[in-house]
């Protein structure tokens, strides 16, 4: 079942950051997650209402500053839509599919096996260890 809520209830539950990323569509500064460089087994949710979303099997260093991951943990985990703000080329907006949230952007760069780039806001996105 989808997660829906006001802006005013998400402000309640959300650090202005999130907020600004996971509802606004913001983009958090390149390199400031510390989950950028996360290491552990585990699982990646949404910061908003704690949907699966990647395993740390399909993280990988990308080299450009955001959490990255080849493939979503289930293949409905994630939603996408074409993204035309700014009066960019159109790019893959990614949100999370149980609440919507703003995640990041799906990029056809990444490595084997999907080829694919899911660059992510660690703002977005809850880390927990495996066993926790």
């Amino acid at each position: 079942m989808a997660t829906k809520k006001s802006d005013d209830e998400w402000r309640a539950a959300l650090t202005p950051e999130q907020f600004q990323v996971l509802r606004e569509h913001g983009t958090e500064a390149r390199g400031s997650s510390p989950l950028n460089t996360e290491k552990r087994r585990g699982v990646f949710s949404c910061a908003a209402c704690g949907h699966t979303l990647f395993g740390s099997d399909t993280k990988y260093e990308s080299g450009t500053g955001w959490p990255s991951f080849f493939e979503p943990k289930d293949h409905d985990a994630v939603a996408t839509t074409e993204d035309r703000s700014f009066g960019m080329t159109p790019r893959t907006e990614v949100h999370c599919a149980n609440c919507g949230g703003h995640l990041g952007h799906l990029f056809p760069d990444g490595p084997r096996p999907t080829g694919l780039r899911y660059c992510m806001n660690g703002t977005a996105l809850a880390f927990t260890p495996e066993g926790s």
